[in-house]
């Protein structure tokens, strides 16, 4: 079972993503779609997908938040074709941060906007071995910038299975940046690969709640673990929602969820729904009370 998994939050068009992101991938699928009704958002669509073999969660629960690059998607390609391929169909009614173009790091490399705002970076990865197709990747900016390396120590102390790989830190002319900052790194939390930068250049943007990390938890003792630890902003507790200390959202969520949420009795769901909006820490004893009723 994956353990961490990307959730994008959408307008409207959750479904409409999902199925483009799903048309870019080999070995990708529909897990489920549930929507749930009288929530603060009035009805919702959540939409559970598998692109290249990985799991994300798409939702659609109105215009409150918007995607920002300081989380984007690194795609590893095997071919300088298959770059040139998901690009295009990436930079359609989208917009280059970077264009598609030659780099030190990369023959073919670029970073781009797709229409729905999220970011993806295409790369071409030469003779590197790929071993997850996927790789969400953390910028961090503005008041958060030199801050890469703390926050990458912390969550591998958090997460079983974890490990820092290799840290690339900016030289000493890469002015605004500052040499110990780190420039690019792998890094493993619960088999699973990350990556992560500082950037000193005045972006407009950081971290913010469109896009989060589902973190799967078997106990409650699991989930009481988690909450403590990574909790830093009281007020943005809400649903099994928290922020931790560098403004990056998590969702710390019992996996008996999945079977709750994919349950065709719209009963069952109803009373799950009114539950766990009542909650802001997740309880699995009062959800399955509600389930069970």
């Amino acid at each position: 079972m994956q353990k961490i998994i990307p959730h994008l939050w959408f307008d409207k068009a959750a479904d409409e993503a999902a199925k483009f992101y799903m048309s870019l991938f080999e070995g990708s699928k529909l897990n489920n779609k549930t929507s749930l009704h009288n929530t603060p958002s009035g009805s919702v669509d959540m939409i559970t997908v598998e692109l290249a073999g990985q799991e994300f969660m798409l939702l659609s629960a109105g215009p409150f938040f918007k995607f920002t690059p300081a989380v984007s998607f690194l795609i590893a390609c095997s071919s300088v074709e298959e770059v040139e391929g998901i690009w295009g169909k990436l930079i359609e009614n989208g917009a280059a941060l970077m264009p598609l173009e030659v780099y030190p790091f990369s023959e073919k490399y670029g970073w781009v906007i797709d229409k729905y705002g999220l970011s993806w970076q295409v790369m071409y990865m030469r003779d590197f071995e790929i071993k997850q197709k996927i790789t969400p990747t953390l910028m961090f900016v503005g008041d958060q910038c030199g801050n890469a390396e703390e926050a990458i120590r912390f969550y591998t102390t958090l997460f079983e299975h974890s490990r820092i790989g290799e840290i690339l830190r900016y030289g000493e002319n890469a002015a605004p940046n500052k040499s110990n900052m780190i420039q690019h790194v792998d890094f493993i939390l619960e088999n699973q690969v990350f990556a992560a930068m500082d950037s000193a250049y005045e972006h407009g943007f950081t971290f913010n709640e469109a896009i989060s990390f589902i973190v799967k938890c078997d106990t409650q003792k699991e989930i009481d673990d988690y909450w403590d630890k990574l909790s830093a902003f009281p007020s943005a507790e809400q649903c099994g929602w928290l922020k931790d200390r560098f403004g990056l959202s998590w969702q710390i969520v019992p996996s008996i969820m999945d079977e709750m949420m994919q349950d065709k009795n719209a009963e069952k769901l109803a009373r799950v729904t009114e539950a766990f909006l009542q909650m802001k820490k997740f309880d699995i004893e009062l959800l399955i009370k509600a389930y069970e009723k």
